[in-house]
């Protein structure tokens, strides 16, 4: 009789315009963690918390907090466009999200989004 297991992770290894990339996504009971490298390291550390406003539950507002790494405005913008559809997907469920990337052009962000979306475990 297997057991399910505690913390639900998927692992994927790709390519992305032409930078060897890896995402890992783990599932844990109030938040998620989506790792995303492109260096084979963690990077900058970015909180991204869904805070509701108001009546419209469907649609927070998502507040970044770079906890470790660089803080700079495009970290925040790559965190938010990256995993703002985990969060919505997981039922407003704040992301933990470790970034390491080489390619930072919106081109690459859309394409490393659907390798997350590939990873779910939400």
């Amino acid at each position: 009789m297997a057991a399910n297991p505690i913390v639900m992770s998927k692992q994927r290894e790709e390519v992305v315009h032409g930078v060897p990339t890896e995402v890992v996504c783990t599932a844990f009971s109030n938040s998620i963690l989506v790792l995303v490298t492109q260096y084979g390291k963690m990077g900058t550390i970015v909180y991204v918390d869904p805070s509701t406003v108001g009546d419209n539950v469907s649609r927070p507002s998502l507040t970044t907090k770079v906890l470790l790494g660089k803080d700079e405005p495009l970290v925040h913008v790559c965190a938010k466009n990256l995993v703002a559809f985990v969060s919505q997907e997981a039922g407003n469920k704040p992301v933990l999200l470790a970034m390491a990337l080489k390619d930072k052009t919106m081109e690459g962000i859309q394409a490393l989004r659907e390798v997350i979306r590939s990873c779910q475990v939400w």
